[in-house]
């Protein structure tokens, strides 16, 4: 269940990231109410998660699954653009969060 409640809030994270751009510095009501729940519900679930989840692996993978979904969601919902290096660069952060969670005893498993 722990696992849910962190994939959970990783994509409420991420929405709330994504809506932040569109809140224009908090000038636009529906965009900055989105980044207020999302943040929220964000650090709840993930507070739950951390109640039986290591600390290390859990930021671990909160962070670096959030980078590679906010990056995907910049791409695909205001156009940026994604090079060779910054697709390297994503590998290597998804490559990190699949040896923490198969060959690292950091997980638990």
């Amino acid at each position: 269940m722990a696992y849910v409640l962190l994939a959970v809030a990783i994509i409420a994270e991420v929405i709330a990231t994504t809506a932040l751009k569109s809140a224009d510095g908090f000038t636009r009501l529906w965009p900055t109410v989105t980044v207020a729940v999302g943040y929220g519900l964000a650090f709840f679930l993930l507070s739950l998660a951390l109640r039986s989840l290591s600390l290390g692996f859990t930021y671990a993978v909160w962070s670096g699954l959030g980078i590679v979904l906010a990056a995907t969601a910049g791409i695909v919902f205001y156009g940026e653009k994604l090079d060779l290096a910054g697709a390297l660069g994503l590998a290597m952060i998804i490559g990190g969060v699949v040896v923490l969670n198969t060959v690292s005893s950091m997980s638990g498993h």
